[in-house]
């Protein structure tokens, strides 16, 4: 059995799926096989997969058999993959090469489900990144994931094939946060989870895609939440302090009406000052960023906050 399936969603990705794929295909585990799972491209992205996967047979280009997604990742995962354990890449972001050699050591350990890491986010090119998240100290609870989810994107995560077959895979009506959903569902079934200490990812910045897209996101997690209730599991002050911080994050980076972030702010502050600040840093940094959009010009505002 092949020791890693890696599944990639596709969407008219011509301008990143080279570099994406050259990563995966740089890894110093080869032992693996990379689903490109089409969603109905329009432009050459098929064409770009087509002619790679000539040179390397590990390289597979599927149509998917529903739409968006969440129906990309689990006709990949679900029906294509043949891996003992199942690792996603959106088809814009990047991993370093030593990736999956850290994870097939922790997964060789034994009782770990799935596995993250800290992820650098760039703009261009992945030595530009300025900034850099962090882990969790512990295994992965459903807590961790209702304020700000330290996952951040499924380009992060690798799960055995057994616990994803146990979640059923994504919620296909969830446009947005599905991610977050399925987590929360993996975790709360029993899943062991656990972060690496490590920038194994490279997440490309987009401020138009679909994670700009704010209304969605609430949507989504709505969802995530009820299925949250349904562990007994419910957001605290703090957690929406934290989610608050986040979305103020994201509309100075968006460039959004200029007030945007200041009410997002300040709605977090209003939740839990005390979680708002937690870290003090990332706090501060936040706030004073939205109430300085308050006043700057807005092309100013983006030069200064869409990185």
């Amino acid at each position: 059995m092949t020791r890693f399936s890696i599944v990639v969603p596709c969407f008219n990705a011509e301008a990143t799926i080279a570099q994406t794929l050259e990563s995966l295909r740089a890894q110093s585990v080869t032992d693996l096989e990379i689903i490109c799972v089409d969603d109905g491209s329009t432009d050459a992205t098929r064409d770009v997969i087509t002619a790679i996967a000539a040179q390397d047979n590990r390289i597979r280009l599927v149509r998917n058999a529903g739409k968006g997604p969440s129906d990309a990742r689990n006709h990949g995962a679900m029906t294509m993959a043949r891996g003992e354990i199942l690792a996603f890449c959106d088809a814009d972001d990047l991993w370093g090469a030593a990736k999956l050699a850290r994870l097939d050591t922790v997964f060789r350990a034994g009782s770990v489900d799935g596995a993250y890491s800290r992820i650098a986010f760039f703009e261009k090119e992945p030595d530009d990144a300025s900034t850099v998240s962090t882990i969790v100290g512990e295994d992965l609870r459903i807590g961790h994931l209702l304020g700000e989810n330290p996952v951040c994107t499924m380009s992060n995560l690798a799960v055995t094939r057994a616990a994803f077959l146990k979640t059923g895979g994504f919620d296909a009506g969830i446009v947005h946060n599905e991610d977050l959903e399925w987590l929360i569902r993996l975790v709360g079934g029993g899943a062991r989870v656990i972060g690496i200490d490590e920038v194994l990812t490279f997440y490309r910045r987009n401020p138009g895609g679909l994670s700009a897209d704010l209304a969605a996101m609430a949507q989504g997690r709505e969802a995530a939440l009820k299925t949250a209730a349904g562990f007994g599991e419910h957001p605290e002050d703090r957690h929406e302090a934290i989610h608050f911080r986040y979305l103020a994050r994201r509309a100075l980076r968006m460039g959004l009406d200029r007030t945007q972030a200041a009410r997002f702010a300040l709605n977090g502050m209003r939740a839990s000052p005390a979680g708002f600040f937690a870290p003090p840093r990332r706090g501060v940094l936040t706030l004073g960023g939205a109430l300085a959009a308050l006043v700057l010009p807005r092309r100013l505002s983006l030069h200064l906050f869409s990185r």
